[in-house]
Parts: C-alpha cells; structure tokens; sequence
C-alpha cells in the first residue's frame, strides 16, 4: 500500500521540479566529464542523403524543381531532378502549362535509377494522368526508401495544376508515399469536402486522409487566418499517423506566423526539406522539427531576395549569410542532459500516474496484465538489442562501442532470461502489440538514419525512466516492509540494480557527449527521438490497460 503522505508516486507539481537523481548522479557538481575519445581518423561524417525531386519547372526559381533543389541543397543534400511539367509562370502567377510525354519522364527516371542509389523521392507538380501512372511503375518497380508525396493541385496565387481528370490516378498514388504533405485546399480536394475553416476541422480532414491512404499526413496551418490557426502557437503543423497510439496520433508542432507575402514555393520547400533530412533525423516528427526553424527563417529573410512583384520566393539560404561568424560555443557537460530532463519528467508523471505502475507498486496488479507487460517487453527488448548494437557499430570511442556492445547482449541475456522464467506455463501475445511495433518502428528509423547522436538519443528513455520507475518503486517496496508474498517482488529488486542505475547514467553521459559534438540541427533531432521514445515509454507502460 502507498504511504498516505507524499511520496514518489505522487509526484509533485512539474513547476521548479529539481533535476531526477539519476541526472545528477550523472554528473556530479566535482567532476570533470571528459569528450568521448574520436577514433584515430575523427568521427564519421553523416552521409549525405541523395534526394531526387519529380516536379514541374518554374522559370521564376521560386517554386517546383528549382525550390526543390535549393531546398535540398540547404538541408545538406544532393538534389536531382526528373522534370514532369514545364510551366510559364512568374510571382504573380501561371500563365501557361505544357506536360511532355509521360515516356520521356520515365526515361528520366530509369536513367536516375539505373545508375544512382536515391535515399529519397520527393514528388510535386505531375500534370496528367499519363504522368502520374508513369511515376507509380516506377515506384513500384524501384521502391525508394523513403517518398514524400506534396499533391500540386492548386498554386498558392490560386491557379489549378492538375485536371480533375487526373485526381483518380493521384488518388491510387497516395498509398505509395511515406508522408503526404497537401496545403488545406488539397487536402479538402483530396477528401472531396469543402476547405477546413479552422485549426480542428483541418485536423479531422488530415485523420481522415491518413486512414484513407494509410500513410503519415503533414496537415499544414499556414493557410488558416491568425485566429484560426489553433489556441495561440501562432502557425501550428500537425503529423498525423494511422499507428494506432491513441494520443500519439496526432504530433502538433507550433510555429510562428511569418507576417509576408513572400511564400512562393513553401509548400515545395517543406517537403522536399522534409525528405532530405529524414534520413538523418531517425523519423517525420525530429525531421519536422528541424526543417520548420529553417523555414521560418526563409520566410523572415524573404523580403531581403526582392524578387517580382507578387509572391514572392522564400530564401533558401538565408542561414548562409551567417557562415562567416563564430562558431557558437558548444553547450557544457551535462547541459544537453539538463535539458532532456524536462522531457523525462514530463513521461515520469504520467508514467506515475497509470494505473499499471500503482498496480504493480502495492502488488494489486492482475497476474494478466503483468504476463502481457513482460511479453511485450521481451519482444521489444529483441528490437532494442539490434538498435544498440548498431549504436555500437557508430559509436566514435572504443569505450562507446564497448558499452553499447554489452548492453545489447545484456539485453539478450540478462533480461531475457528473467523474462522466461516469469512467461513459463503462461499463454501471452506472441505478436508485438501495437505500442511494440511503434516503438521499435521508431527505434529502427532511428538506427537506419545514420547519425549516431539521434540514435543514441532515441535509446536513451529506455535507460533513464527505467532506471527512474524502478528505483521509485523498489523504494516503495521497501517503505512497505518489503513483503515476502509481494507477487512482483524479484522483478521490483531487479530494476533496483545499481549496476543498470550506473549503466543508465553512463548512457546519459555519452548522449550528452555526442550532443556536444554535433550542430545545432543535430542536437535538435536528438531531443526530438529522446521526446518522442519519452512519450513511448509511457505508451509501453499504459499499453496493458488498453490490451485488456
């Protein structure tokens, strides 16, 4: 039973919380965290993702392929281009469109393909129905890692690109793209309903075209009026995901409203921003959460390009007029840590709040949720072990790669091993859950994307609110008396190890290491995959309730 008078439990108001212990045993105030060693040649360079862009030409350079390619460029990739449409257009609108024949797109594309490994496919403006079948073989016959579907049917001075007659073949191309990014007008086009008039109908429109087209949808609120947009973040977007998380299904991400008539070409520039940095992000909400600063910041410079008299383009390298200045000094030991610790406690008072861990803390839970908890968590733990075994693999000290390395197998070993013992004789789920299967999902984006920092950062709430929840509750398992016929008693003591605390606070050392290391936008990406498996964590621990 839980003490009467405060305890870990019930935690206090989130307001002037001091940092968790085990931060603070992390790093100690007298001791000196020393960078990580580089391996002898220097850390790994992130690879740079090879994007190709199909869209139609402006001759203006503010939008389709030339927006795309700058935007590219930007965001650190190699850009390539498959022309789908030539149009006769300036800032104050389109004046003509020619479509040349879908067979010479497609030899476009199979020239690209046949020769260049493409990490990302963005596509934009496709003409016709001829164009858009073309780019579906090909598609279907390349399967790219990642595509980024921006629908072109309505430019942002009003002119319609694409014929009602094609909307059928756009509608049989959404299901092959990973992120569909319409502007409101198209997404209500796409639905065959009138234009969202606020922040919440354009959000039901966007779960309404993810469950159509299961698929991840960008619902974009740049194009409500002020007091539209949402409850005051100003120009929020939304990823909205059919991967059945309840509330995870929808991400907000606030922005600021950019007051400027200059906005030609944004929609091309957000996804095919999107699509570069996705590779190095680990998922859509970190590669959101980096390009939308950039694109402010090319909304907020786009007077300086003065170019035409109408809509004008946003400037794409805006942060280039800043290359010459200092390099800012990167942050302090522990001061990337610091600032994960809000993140943390944000999934530690929900965390405290479920009716599992309560359950589990005064030995009141159902044998059946804990047999279903224990299932999933040794099918996670499968998945987790491949992800740090990659972390190994990028890990730029010998010392990295050995901690990474052992707490794979540990992984494997250890706590598979306790696993079995407790699931012997019981029926559970032999199939991971859906938090499961979203959780590793994100894990895996993570390690597939390359860098080493998101990666790390991605893995780490395994470590720390584990290591947080299991001392919490091993200390209320004491402060009872530590009952001899507590039912989950071995399992409180297990997670009371001080060798997985130390474990978890050297993991919180070499992720703020690695965030040390890495740029401004890469340390951005690592908080992004720290909060998002923050938020998993808690999901993982609720997920029995749910199941029942």
């Amino acid at each position: 039973m839980l003490p009467a008078t405060h305890s870990p439990l019930t935690p206090p108001a989130f307001a002037g919380r001091e940092p968790s212990s085990i931060l603070q045993s992390a790093f100690p105030a007298t001791a000196e965290v020393p960078a990580a060693r580089p391996a002898p040649d220097g850390p790994a360079a992130p690879p740079i993702p090879r994007v190709l862009a199909i869209a139609g030409s402006d001759p203006s350079g503010g939008a389709g392929i030339q927006a795309d390619l700058k935007s590219i460029a930007a965001n650190g990739g190699y850009g390539m281009a498959a022309i789908s449409a030539l149009t006769a257009q300036n800032t104050q609108g389109v004046r003509a469109v020619h479509v040349p024949p879908a067979s010479f797109l497609t030899a476009q594309l199979d020239a690209i393909s046949d020769d260049i490994v493409i990490d990302a496919v963005k596509i934009g403006m496709l003409g016709d129905a001829a164009v858009i079948d073309a780019v579906r073989a090909w598609l279907e016959k390349v399967r790219p890692a990642v595509v980024v579907l921006d629908p072109v049917m309505v430019s942002t001075s009003g002119d319609r690109l694409l014929p009602e007659s094609a909307e059928a073949a756009l509608h049989d191309l959404l299901p092959l793209a990973d992120l569909i990014t319409p502007n409101l007008a198209e997404l209500a086009m796409l639905l065959g309903e009138p234009a969202a008039a606020d922040w919440p109908a354009a959000l039901a429109q966007g779960k309404r075209l993810a469950a159509l087209t299961g698929t991840t949808v960008l619902v974009k609120g740049g194009h409500l009026p002020d007091n539209r947009a949402d409850d005051g973040t100003g120009c929020p977007d939304a990823l909205v995901n059919t991967g059945g998380l309840l509330s995870q299904e929808t991400v907000v991400v606030p922005g600021e409203r950019i007051a400027t008539r200059n906005s030609h070409g944004t929609g091309c520039s957000l996804s095919s921003a999107l699509a570069t940095v996705h590779a190095g992000a680990g998922g859509w909400e970190a590669a959101l959460r980096q390009v939308k600063p950039w694109l402010l910041g090319a909304l907020r410079e786009a007077g300086r390009l003065d170019v035409g008299h109408g809509n004008g383009p946003v400037h794409h390298f805006h942060h280039l007029q800043h290359a010459a200045a200092p390099a800012a000094a990167p942050p302090a030991a522990g001061d990337f840590a610091a600032g994960l610790d809000g993140h943390a406690a944000a999934g530690l008072d929900a965390i405290y709040g479920l009716e599992f861990i309560r359950g589990l803390a005064a030995g009141t839970l159902p044998e059946r949720d804990f047999a279903y908890y224990l299932g999933q968590d040794a099918l996670y733990l499968n998945g987790y072990s491949r992800v740090l075994s990659r972390a190994s693999a990028l890990a730029p000290s010998e010392a990295e790669q050995l901690f990474w390395s052992r707490s794979a197998q540990q992984c494997l070993e250890v706590e598979a091993q306790l696993h079995r013992n407790w699931l012997a004789g019981r029926t559970v789920q032999a199939e991971p859950g859906p938090v499961t299967k979203a959780y590793v999902d994100h894990l895996h984006a993570a390690s597939l994307a390359g860098g080493y920092g998101v990666l790390v950062a991605a893995a780490l709430p395994c470590f720390w609110l584990y290591a947080e929840v299991g001392a919490t509750l091993h200390r209320e398992f004491l402060a009872a008396g530590a009952p001899a016929a507590h039912p989950y008693a071995e399992w409180l003591r297990t997670y009371a190890d001080e060798a997985f605390a130390e474990s978890t606070r050297q993991a919180i050392r070499y992720t703020d290491a690695a965030a040390r290391r890495g740029s401004d936008g890469e340390r951005s990406a690592m908080t992004a995959a720290f909060a998002q498996s923050a938020r998993y964590e808690v999901e993982f621990f609720d997920a029995p309730r749910l199941h029942a």
